[in-house]
């Protein structure tokens, strides 16, 4: 696998700092550390452009060109992205031997269409992944596949049903984890009617403002009782007229 992993030229950078970070990622280069096997921690730059390229497309193992540790195996460890979560500025690399036995997480690939999937309202919900693994560095995968083909609805697939290439390696992830499952999408009824909620506003009954506003006005001093209506009891007798 190693003569297979992708070369990576870097340069060491002799200062350090946000600031600096930020000037050398606008020349085009990305920043990095490349630490392990007992050497100091050598900070780097590497090409932006095809660094980023090989990391998107799921490389975890890189071979070193580089003053005085060209032919060094690295292996990716870790990488920061900007504020808005979108670009790579950083990179962390450990020095690593090939039969060294590394964790680290594994991209998982679905193949094939579920025959789940076609019944009405089924959906297919992927909520992991990744998984984590132990092996061998030699032995490291760029990515697991596994085929769903066969997933009924309501069925699911998890973490240690994933066929890991080797024997040798080892499921870190938990076992239950959830790799794939279909379900059926429900419809949320909502009702015509309901309770006023905290801090809502109650629904206005047609007809009631109007009777609100008739008794507002027959409670007014001198008002004419409705039609048919009793006089009040306080209220005096009109004076006849002459």
């Amino acid at each position: 696998m190693h003569e297979k992993s992708p070369v990576l030229k870097a340069s060491k950078r002799d200062r350090l700092g946000s600031r600096v970070a930020q000037r050398e990622r606008a020349l085009g280069h990305l920043p990095a550390v490349i630490y392990g096997h007992g050497r100091p921690p050598v900070a780097v730059n590497f090409p932006s452009k095809e660094t980023i390229t090989l990391i998107e497309k799921g490389e975890k193992v890189f071979r070193l060109e580089m003053e005085g540790e060209s032919g060094q195996v690295m292996l990716l460890k870790d990488v920061q992205f900007d504020y808005l979560g979108d670009s790579i500025i950083h990179a962390d690399f450990a020095r690593v031997d090939l039969n060294e036995r590394v964790k680290t997480k594994v991209h998982i690939a679905l193949r094939g269409e579920a025959i789940g999937l076609k019944q009405a309202g089924a959906i297919l919900m992927h909520p992991t992944n990744e998984i984590i693994i132990e092996c061998r560095v030699a032995d490291l995968p760029e990515s697991i596949a596994i085929d769903i083909s066969g997933l009924e609805l309501n069925g699911l697939i998890t973490a240690d049903k994933v066929p890991l290439p080797s024997a040798d390696m080892k499921l870190l992830t938990d076992p239950h984890a959830i790799i794939a499952q279909i379900v059926e999408a429900k419809e949320e009824v909502v009702a015509e009617a309901t309770t006023v909620a905290a801090g809502g506003v109650a629904p206005e009954v047609i007809g009631e403002k109007e009777k609100a506003e008739k008794a507002a006005a027959d409670a007014k001093p001198g008002a004419k009782p409705a039609a048919g209506a009793a006089p009040a009891k306080d209220a005096k007798a009109a004076a006849p007229k002459k």
